[in-house]
């Protein structure tokens, strides 16, 4: 198979699932959705084990051939998924993997994801074995001259369409941040109540226009400034911001806080777990903040509670869900929820 390009992947998998993949490129969202192709077409065909291994400094790179050769525990078939983070496997790592290619078979899956690799790398053997045996995938940037088209064909994907001109305010927005361009598109899928975006609906999505911004609230909380936070929550309710779209920015930094603070307590650093999380580093600090001052138990029930917000947004279950939107930002911001004070700092707020 060889090399294959981003746009080729999906029609390649689907004709045949190779016994090795390397992912290589700097563009995190379009990694993380080309592993995710490669995984789903995979369990189709009976791969459904899969084991993560990442090359931080307690890997051994014997750990692969080990997998390899070991039975899975709930199939016939498994991936066998490795991160090397660094973009260079060294000696061991390319002596494993080329010893792994020479006794590929259909009972395992190898997937190697890398960041951009040079030329030099793609001359070693245990690039050449990779491609040999299976395919390689380098993932490019998108162009500024791209970027329209990119986003007008996301759009598709999610039953959207666009104005030429809501394409452009969306790219002035993002700057070429692909990864909050498919936030964005999201955003509008869930509050929009037509599928074709015009200018103005778009300028109105993606615009800091409104005095109280849901992303201001968010950080807020995660700094565990409480007052400002409800006054925030407040503020949006006022302006008849949608608590679908509140819940949703909420959501979204607790199950990443969740996610960190599960792999932190498998003796994983912040900064580690922060980056396999798809934390950008302009944000690290914030999320630094929830991360150090919440216990798991409590990060657990706040995935409860926006999961009971939900629902009662959609009306499946009795409740008032301003009252649990600010129950859940006075939890995030570090405060206990449910108690004269914390009734006393939404009473405040709200005046």
């Amino acid at each position: 198979m060889a090399k294959l390009r981003l746009d080729q992947l999906n029609a390649a998998l689907k004709k045949s699932i190779a016994p090795v993949y390397l992912v290589t490129g700097d563009e995190t969202l379009l990694i993380s959705e080309a592993c995710d192709s490669i995984r789903q077409h995979a369990q189709k065909q009976g791969y459904i084990e899969r084991e993560l291994h990442h090359t931080d400094a307690g890997f051994q790179w014997d750990a692969l051939n080990h997998s390899a050769n070991s039975m899975s525990l709930f199939s016939d078939k498994k991936i066998i998924e490795i991160r090397v983070h660094n973009g260079k496997p060294g000696d061991a790592g390319s002596k494993a993997i080329v010893e792994y290619c020479q006794h590929a078979d259909d009972q395992n899956l190898l997937l190697l994801v890398l960041p951009k690799i040079d030329k030099r790398s793609q001359n070693t053997k245990w690039f050449k074995a990779v491609e040999a045996t299976g395919a390689t995938i380098s993932v490019w940037p998108i162009s500024a001259q791209q970027l329209p088209s990119w986003i007008e064909q996301r759009m598709q994907r999610h039953g959207l369409s666009a104005d030429r001109d809501a394409i452009d305010i969306l790219c002035a927005k993002i700057e070429g941040n692909l990864l909050a361009a498919a936030q964005e598109i999201e955003k509008l899928k869930l509050l929009s109540d037509d599928t074709h975006i015009t200018a103005q609906t778009m300028a109105d999505a993606v615009t800091d226009s409104a005095r109280y911004d849901v992303f201001t609230l968010v950080d807020k909380a995660l700094m565990g400034d409480s007052r400002a936070a409800v006054t925030s929550l407040q503020g949006l309710r006022g302006e008849g911001t949608e608590p679908t779209l509140i819940l949703w920015a909420l959501s979204r930094e607790i199950r990443t806080i969740a996610l960190i603070k599960e792999s932190m307590e498998n003796g994983k650093s912040f900064g580690f777990c922060a980056k396999q999380a798809g934390v950008w580093d302009k944000r690290q600090s914030v999320i630094q903040h929830a991360v150090q001052r919440l216990h798991i138990k409590q990060v657990h029930t706040l995935v409860r509670k926006s999961g009971l917000a939900d629902k009662m947004i959609k009306g499946i279950v009795r409740g008032d869900a301003w009252s649990e939107l600010v129950d859940i930002v006075l939890s995030l911001a570090g405060t206990q929820a449910l108690t004269p004070r914390t009734q006393r700092l939404s009473l405040q707020a709200s005046r």
